[in-house]
């Protein structure tokens, strides 16, 4: 059996926590940033297309969606994007929904903006905000499930987020089901999405 990491939700630098930090939303047809006070009131809000068309372009506009509203009341930039990010060197390994994929972000990122930068799993950061703030404040697990362009989500357990474990969209549905990617699963979120080809006779 292989242990499955944790992580635990007061991981933010010390200064962070007392001010206001900026968080950049990626999903497969928007970019959404905004900043957020120590309370976890969002302060300012801009939306713009996801750029689906190329990888490079893609970047830009991340980085371009946190330089917009950067200022110097903001400690930190967090990175909610679609994609399997290695911890470890800052890499996203992959995506399903948009172009990325085997590419450095949280270095280059840190450098544009100027600021510690995070990278997560945006169904991660998504339960992890509902548990700091939202509807899972006061419990010690939760799950969430995050719809949109296609079907993720979080869990927490016992207070630290459960990574590498919580991959909720790419569960299978259907044992012999019609194969949602290359790798033959029969997942929630192309059922979701009913992207999934006419079974063959």
């Amino acid at each position: 059996m292989v242990a499955t990491p944790r992580v635990g939700v007061a991981y933010l630098p010390p200064n962070v926590t007392e001010k206001r930090v900026l968080g950049v939303d990626v999903g497969g047809t928007k970019i959404l940033a905004g900043i957020v006070d120590p309370t976890g009131k969002v302060e300012h809000r801009r939306e713009r297309p996801t750029e689906l068309d190329s990888q490079d372009r893609l970047i830009e506009e991340i980085g371009a969606a946190a330089e917009e509203l950067l200022d110097d009341s903001v400690a930190a930039v967090g990175f909610g994007l679609p994609s399997r990010i290695d911890q470890q060197t800052g890499r996203v390994d992959g995506s399903v929904n948009v172009p990325l994929q085997n590419v450095a972000l949280r270095d280059p990122l840190t450098k544009r903006v100027g600021r510690p930068v995070t990278l997560e799993n945006d169904g991660n950061a998504a339960a992890l905000a509902e548990y700091r703030a939202g509807a899972g404040r006061g419990a010690r697990t939760m799950v969430m499930l995050t719809l949109g362009t296609g079907v993720g989500g979080g869990v927490v357990i016992d207070g630290k987020l459960l990574r590498d474990g919580g991959e909720l969209g790419h569960t299978v549905l259907i044992y012999d089901g019609v194969p949602a990617s290359a790798r033959g699963l029969r997942d929630a979120d192309r059922q979701s999405r009913g992207r999934h080809p006419a079974r063959a006779p």
